[in-house]
């Protein structure tokens, strides 16, 4: 039997991300890093051959007030709590535990998509990404990356761009 290609693994492994993107009508590229031991963000960049400033985490918070937030950052990088409670306006915030996170968004960690989670949250994403013409982030799969242009992402989670980075 001949072993599958990327391109059909997509095919077959196709996430309610991918789906959701096509129906909002927006080019992506979806890369499958599935068949890699790739694990932290900066593993999935060298697996997918991508500079890692240019492929984003995503990051859900609480602030003091109880509300959630959402933090895409690159990979590299560590979020700066002070800042980001900052650009939400929050006194201060936390990262959320990770049990928290299937029953709040929809996603398990390491899959954890700015599209798609189970209600809106207020999104911050990191500056930097506007200076790339397309930014790779999980496509809600553990092994599967989205490579989308930031503008179109915002047109589908409205978000701000800050700087939230150590």
């Amino acid at each position: 039997m001949a072993k599958k290609t990327n391109e059909e693994k997509l095919a077959e492994q196709k996430t309610n991300v991918m789906r959701l993107i096509e129906q909002a009508g927006f080019p992506y590229e979806a890369h499958c890093y599935a068949a890699t031991e790739a694990i932290s963000g900066v593993e999935v960049a060298a697996a997918l051959s991508q500079d890692p400033q240019q492929v984003f985490k995503t990051l859900v918070t609480v602030g003091k007030s109880g509300e959630h937030y959402v933090f895409v950052i690159p990979v590299e990088h560590a979020l700066n709590l002070k800042k980001a409670a900052k650009a939400v306006g929050e006194k201060s915030i936390e990262m959320i535990k990770s049990k928290e996170l299937l029953p709040l968004t929809g996603y398990i960690h390491g899959g954890c998509s700015p599209i798609g989670m189970k209600k809106p949250f207020v999104t911050v994403v990191h500056e930097t990404a506007i200076l790339f013409d397309a930014i790779l982030f999980s496509a809600g799969k553990i092994g599967y990356q989205i490579e989308m242009n930031p503008e179109d992402l915002q047109k589908m989670v409205p978000f701000e761009f800050a700087d939230v980075t150590d």
